[in-house]
């Protein structure tokens, strides 16, 4: 039991890793689901095998160990598996945690968000040339398009063939 419960850890520690790159969202949720659901698992086959291994430490009989000195071995095996109970459910609420924060952040949104858009971020101002600065009348009205004529020369600008 307990190198079935080593490997999956093994594996979801290697889903961790590759967690970023996974650019599905049903994927992405699905991992986070079946780390919750092994998790859980996971902790209550722990617990069963404490029940199951301190009843049958609590009703063995001193004569029916035949090496005397196993004592240390099965006292480990309750402990270990007494503490894997909790390290366990530890892993299935953080991960109960991750699927709640995902569930609010982008971690699983459909929606696409530009991230060089920020709601913090103040809205951006028209932009105004230099003499606009000056004259806060002029404030918030726009400027005319320019049109072929502006850059025909007459306006000092002076026309680019190619």
């Amino acid at each position: 039991m307990g190198s079935l419960a080593f490997l999956c850890c093994v594996a979801f520690l290697a889903l961790d890793v590759y967690f970023p790159q996974i650019s599905s969202v049903k994927d992405r949720k699905k991992a986070v689901l079946a780390d919750i659901g092994v998790s859980a698992f996971w902790s209550f086959m722990w617990f069963v095998g404490f029940c199951f291994l301190a009843n049958q430490w609590q009703v063995a009989k001193e004569e029916d160990n035949p090496l005397r000195e196993g004592g240390d071995a099965a006292r480990a095996a309750i402990t270990f598996s007494f503490f894997s109970i909790f390290t366990w459910a530890g892993q299935a609420f953080l991960a109960f945690q991750r699927y709640k924060l995902g569930a609010d952040s982008a971690l699983f949104s459909q929606d696409y968000i530009d991230p060089s858009q920020d709601a913090a971020a103040a809205p951006y101002s028209a932009y105004t040339s230099g003499g606009d600065l000056e004259s806060p009348s002029n404030t918030g009205s726009y400027q005319q398009p320019n049109t072929e004529a502006d850059f025909d020369g007459s306006a000092g600008y002076q026309r680019q063939d190619y």
